[in-house]
Parts: C-alpha cells; sequence; structure tokens
C-alpha cells in the first residue's frame, strides 16, 4: 500500500474543503481561502486572497474534483473541467533546470506572479506532479455521491470506488440489493 505522496495530500486537502454530505464549504469566502493557503504554508507575507483569487481558486477545485470522480467512473462534466482548464491559464508554471548539479527539473510556479496567485499555482504543480507521475489515479472522488469526499486509494490494482467500504460502499450495495429485490417481487 503506497503512501500518498505531499502532492497528493494537498491536492486531497483543497478538494475536502467542500463537504457533500454536510453542505459546507471550508473556503466559502476570500478570508477562508487566504487563511487555508496560509495554513498549508503556500501563502505568507501581507498580501491577501482577493475576491478574483477566491474565485480563481473556486473555479481549479471544482475542475480537480470533477476530474477524480472520473476516477471512479463518473462522467464529467465537461463544463466544469474546461473552466478548470481556462482558470489554470492564469497560473502559469515554468520547469527549472535542476541547478548544474545533474538534478532534474522542478515544475514551479511562473515569476512575475502575486502572492495569492503564486499559492493557487503551488495547488496547480502539485496536481500536475501527480499527472506526470501517473499517481493522480489513486486520487478519487468517492463514487457514493451523497458523500463525494476525496481518498487515496491504497489499493493494489487502484480499484476502490468508494471512501470507506464500511460506509459508503455497504450504502451502494444496499441500495442495488433493494432495487434488485423491488424488481424479483411479483
Amino acid at each position: 500500500m503506497p503512501d500518498a505522496p505531499a502532492s497528493a495530500r494537498l491536492v486531497e486537502a483543497f478538494a475536502n474543503t467542500v463537504d457533500v454530505e454536510e453542505g459546507t464549504d471550508d473556503l466559502d469566502t476570500a478570508r477562508k481561502l487566504d487563511a487555508w493557503l496560509r495554513g498549508q504554508g503556500l501563502l505568507r507575507g501581507g498580501e491577501r486572497v482577493g475576491a478574483r483569487d477566491h474565485a480563481l481558486g473556486l473555479r481549479v477545485r471544482a475542475g480537480i474534483r470533477e476530474e477524480l470522480g472520473a476516477h471512479v467512473g463518473d462522467a464529467p462534466d465537461r463544463s466544469l473541467l474546461s473552466d478548470a482548464a481556462e482558470a489554470l491559464r492564469e497560473l502559469p508554471l515554468v520547469v527549472t533546470t535542476g541547478g548544474g548539479g545533474g538534478g532534474a527539473g522542478v515544475l514551479a510556479p511562473a515569476p512575475g506572479l502575486t502572492a495569492a496567485r503564486r499559492a493557487l499555482a503551488s495547488l496547480a504543480v502539485a496536481w500536475g506532479e501527480l499527472a506526470l507521475t501517473g499517481e493522480a489515479t489513486r486520487l478519487k472522488r468517492c463514487s457514493e455521491h451523497a458523500c463525494a469526499w476525496v481518498f487515496w486509494d491504497t489499493s493494489k490494482n487502484r480499484s476502490r470506488r468508494w471512501c470507506s467500504m464500511r460506509v459508503c460502499g455497504n450504502r451502494a450495495k444496499a441500495r442495488r440489493y433493494a432495487a434488485r429485490r423491488a424488481t424479483e417481487a411479483p
């Protein structure tokens, strides 16, 4: 069972700032996004997240969550993915060299971004690292739509569909059983 890399833990935490089951959003204001980014160590200094940066962050999060749902077989909402891709274009990334020491290049926020945009671009870097390594497929949104919690799939064959078999998996299986029984009844 591979542990989630730091980039996956960051993307998972970002995606899980919305709780579908509880109907809450930890990032529903620019101030809350600012606090979350600071809590993750992505935003430092005096600059604050503004309304445009807040809207940009929510668009990126919606796109990531939509992509993670596709990892469990959900048909993605193409408009959400397109909107997120457009938002990501406002957060350009660069590949830096390994510094002459023979090391590999590093994906990083482009120079010249504001502190808030640099913090949001760091989320794009984390997502990009997962996509480039193929590990993004281990990060999934629970296929129980009433839950939709994001989790790291530790199964050997990457086939997990629910955040918890005990709760969400059993709910889905119980519904399928009841539906099957209803069609079998005379």
